[in-house]
């Protein structure tokens, strides 16, 4: 099914990879010698909580929550752990429909999102003074000279350039790994990167100054220390040369974030920064249609999903209420 709903275009091959590892993953959750119809819905309740404690291989040892604090394995996030449920249910509904299982046990799973270890992302988003602070590492990055030493070390200049991309675009991860270098082109003086996103849709996204300064110089002198002609299209490279994987990106956010001073700095996901780039947009009052166009939703309503509450946001709408602006000058009259 997976097989021909990728040939169809009905699934993105990245998707597709997805499925495939969540079913293998389930499989060895579940443990190898089970029959398929002999599990219950208790049964995969025990796997969707072995799946959320389980740690996450693209966090390091060490890295911290939301909250500052130390995570323990680190687990799975909440998005994870959803993506993982709509898998396993995809899987058990086909299983039903060609006869692999007499019942659908996912109609019986009692546990529930918050329920999996209480395992859910406190906040997604970066507040202004933590994106400052990620944003100044990553210009700090960019701005020094590319070093000349061993190859594994010219590296830095990308990854300021990654980090910029994420947050100033919010791109998803996948369509960051697939850019090509052509993907990038001047119209009106203005520089723009021709994203290839989720079914098939493409869109062209004007980038900031000064993230387009640091792609230029990137593409000046950066790619070309990585160059070695394994990818000669790939916009990112990794020091042997080859294609950036998507599980490399989420190392590239933490060693930028070891340089931020600590009150500032919040550990965060390639996804985390997508969230960012949503909410201080919509924030900052852009058009949501073009905030919508930005990030390559198909449907004005996703955008609901990637705004989160910012400190003091409250506080500030209040004070420049469009109905009360009048009253000022007649206080005490």
């Amino acid at each position: 099914m997976v097989r021909a709903k990728t040939s169809t275009g009905a699934l993105t091959p990245r998707t597709a990879e997805v499925y495939v590892r969540d079913v293998l993953t389930f499989a060895d959750l579940a443990g190898g010698d089970r029959v398929l119809d002999d599990l219950a819905g208790r049964d995969v309740d025990e796997v969707l909580l072995a799946f959320a404690r389980k740690p996450d291989a693209r966090r390091r040892p060490g890295s911290v929550s939301g909250a500052g604090r130390p995570m323990v394995g680190p687990v799975q996030s909440a998005a994870s752990q959803a993506r993982f449920r709509r898998s396993v249910s995809a899987f058990f509904k086909y299983a039903a429909v060609v006869g692999w299982v007499q019942l659908d046990p996912m109609r019986a799973v009692t546990v529930r999102p918050v329920q999996r270890g209480g395992l859910r992302a406190e906040r997604r988003a970066l507040t202004v003074e933590q994106a400052e602070g990620l944003l100044g590492a990553a210009r700090g990055l960019a701005a020094g000279p590319v070093p000349r030493g061993r190859v594994d070390q010219r590296t830095e200049l990308r990854d300021g350039l990654i980090v910029l991309l994420l947050a100033a675009v919010g791109p998803r991860v996948s369509e960051l790994t697939a850019a090509n270098a052509e993907d990038f082109f001047v119209n009106g003086g203005t520089r723009y990167w021709r994203i290839f996103g989720k079914g098939g849709r493409t869109r062209d996204v004007p980038l900031p100054g000064p993230v387009a300064e640091v792609l230029d110089a990137y593409l000046a002198e950066g790619r070309a220390r990585l160059d070695r002609g394994v990818e000669a299209k790939a916009l990112l490279l990794s020091w042997r040369g080859r294609r950036l994987a998507r599980g490399d990106v989420q190392g590239v956010i933490d060693r930028v974030l070891a340089r931020v001073e600590p009150g500032r700095r919040r550990s965060v996901t390639p996804h985390g920064l997508r969230h960012t780039t949503a909410t201080h947009l919509l924030a900052a009052a852009t058009d949501m249609d073009a905030v919508r166009r930005v990030l390559g939703h198909a449907d004005l309503s996703t955008l609901g999903r990637y705004r989160d509450e910012l400190p003091g946001e409250l506080e500030a709408a209040m004070r420049v209420h469009p109905l009360l602006g009048g009253l000022e000058g007649r206080r005490g009259g």
